[in-house]
């Protein structure tokens, strides 16, 4: 962008994830001698007034973000506590990939056979691992 030029866009909360990157944006374009203009509603950077509404819309969006973000967790939760929420079945059983590493095939052709990564492989490994360590002796 040059001196003289404008930013459109249709709405604020398109042009950056927090109020600091919409701010650093504004103030990267007003350094370049540009300016931003959002239509939805229409604002403009090119006086101190625009500027001053933007950084509070700009903040607004960022709250409002947090606060979706918290009743998102707050809905995962209370399903997770219900037993709804409980995420992906397992493609393989873990049972399956002991047994076959168990038998000396390789963990690499284990990953191949069944299908799954390597890492799959030894997060199975390990959590039979975990599962001796905790026993009751």
């Amino acid at each position: 962008m040059r001196s003289g030029d404008e930013l459109v866009v249709h709405r604020l909360d398109r042009l950056g994830r927090s109020t600091r990157d919409v701010l650093n944006l504004i103030h990267e374009l007003d350094g370049k001698g540009a300016s931003l203009r959002v239509l939805e509603p229409e604002i403009t950077t090119a006086g101190d007034m625009g500027r001053m509404v933007i950084t509070v819309l700009g903040m607004v969006a960022d709250m409002e973000l947090k606060f979706i973000r918290d009743r998102q967790r707050a809905g995962i939760k209370a399903a997770r506590s219900r037993g709804v929420y409980k995420g992906r079945q397992k493609r393989v059983d873990d049972a399956a990939i002991r047994s076959l590493v168990s038998q000396g095939i390789s963990k690499a052709q284990v990953a191949r056979d069944l299908g799954v990564s390597r890492m799959t492989v030894y997060r199975a490994l390990e959590s039979n691992h975990r599962d001796t360590d905790s026993l009751p002796e």
